[in-house]
């Protein structure tokens, strides 16, 4: 078992979240409650692993103007901070709810990263992996990072016998499926946005998956929100299916997976037991704002409420 993990975010973000009853597009809305706090995907996941009791050490880019937030976060959840700083402000994304559950995402363009700055960044990843097993890459890319050099990080990292989790979307997915992670989690949207086409069905997933598992993702995890999770691994499928959640917020749902999936394989959990682990997480996380895991007792009473069943492959 080990409880070090090592969370990379390329481009975080401080999140300005705004709950309000209902957007009026192009005119005045008014704002109920409000939350600003460090974000992006790296860092919702190293926030849930440290609830969990693992050893986080966070990096990627940090815009040095405005790291006051990140650096309390940091302190706040014992995480080491390997973050390389670049010159510029980390970007604010804007996250509106509304009271139906409508989340509308404005995500403006990070901090731009230089030659100078990877070659840092590639001498901290070097040196994590002298005590590091585990490194969970997720989130978009900033300006100066290719989807290419991404992949070659996930490639160097894999040769080094660690074990690689990615959760990206677009180009940044696809060009880093090229290199094998050894776990992913796209959701039905991300999925379908990598075949150029729309999936919806147990069925349409399943064909995916098992191409992105022959080309040597050991891992598929696929996050369909109410309707729970698909995971493939070694040939065989699970499904896992919550309960019914009153949905406060899926803002960090997510990476609240991402960091159960992590968590249950740093702790070798049986396989049915992880995947019902890491949807209870999952679906804790919708009924609150923010991401962390506030309450042990609940999770497990939730767990206990989690369906699995395997799946037949399509290769069968």
């Amino acid at each position: 078992m080990s409880n070090k993990v090592v969370t990379i975010t390329l481009n975080p973000a401080l999140d300005l979240t705004g709950s309000l009853d209902c957007l009026r597009q192009g005119s005045v809305s008014l704002v109920n409650h409000s939350d600003f706090h460090a974000a992006g995907k790296g860092v919702n996941v190293a926030k849930v692993l440290s609830d969990l009791g693992a050893q986080v050490t966070v990096t990627g880019f940090l815009g040095q103007d405005n790291q006051e937030l990140f650096c309390q976060l940091f302190e706040q959840i014992n995480a080491q901070d390997r973050f390389v700083r670049v010159q510029g402000a980390t970007r604010i994304n804007v996250k509106l709810v509304e009271q139906n559950g409508t989340v509308s995402d404005i995500n403006f363009p990070g901090v731009s990263v230089d030659s100078q700055a990877i070659t840092e960044f590639e001498h901290t990843l070097d040196e994590l992996c002298q005590d590091h097993d585990y490194f969970v890459l997720a989130g978009s890319l900033p300006t100066g990072v290719t989807p290419e050099l991404c992949a070659k990080w996930i490639e160097l990292l894999k040769q080094r016998g660690k074990k690689v989790i990615f959760d990206s979307s677009r180009a940044a997915l696809k060009a880093g499926l090229t290199a094998s992670p050894w776990l992913i989690k796209p959701n039905d949207e991300e999925l379908s946005d990598l075949v150029g086409r729309d999936i919806h069905t147990e069925q349409e997933i399943t064909q995916v998956a098992e191409q992105i598992n022959h080309d040597g993702v050991e891992n598929v995890v696929v996050s369909r929100g109410a309707n729970g999770v698909m995971w493939l691994n070694q040939g065989q499928w699970l499904a896992s299916k919550p309960p019914k959640m009153q949905v406060v917020s899926t803002v960090g749902a997510g990476d609240t997976l991402v960091a159960g999936m992590c968590w249950g394989h740093m702790q070798n959990m049986p396989k049915p037991e992880l995947l019902q682990f890491a949807t209870a997480l999952s679906a804790l996380a919708v009924s609150q704002v923010g991401v962390g895991v506030s309450d042990l007792d609940t999770l497990n009473e939730l767990k206990q409420q989690i369906e699995i069943k395997p799946i037949s492959s399509l290769s069968e």
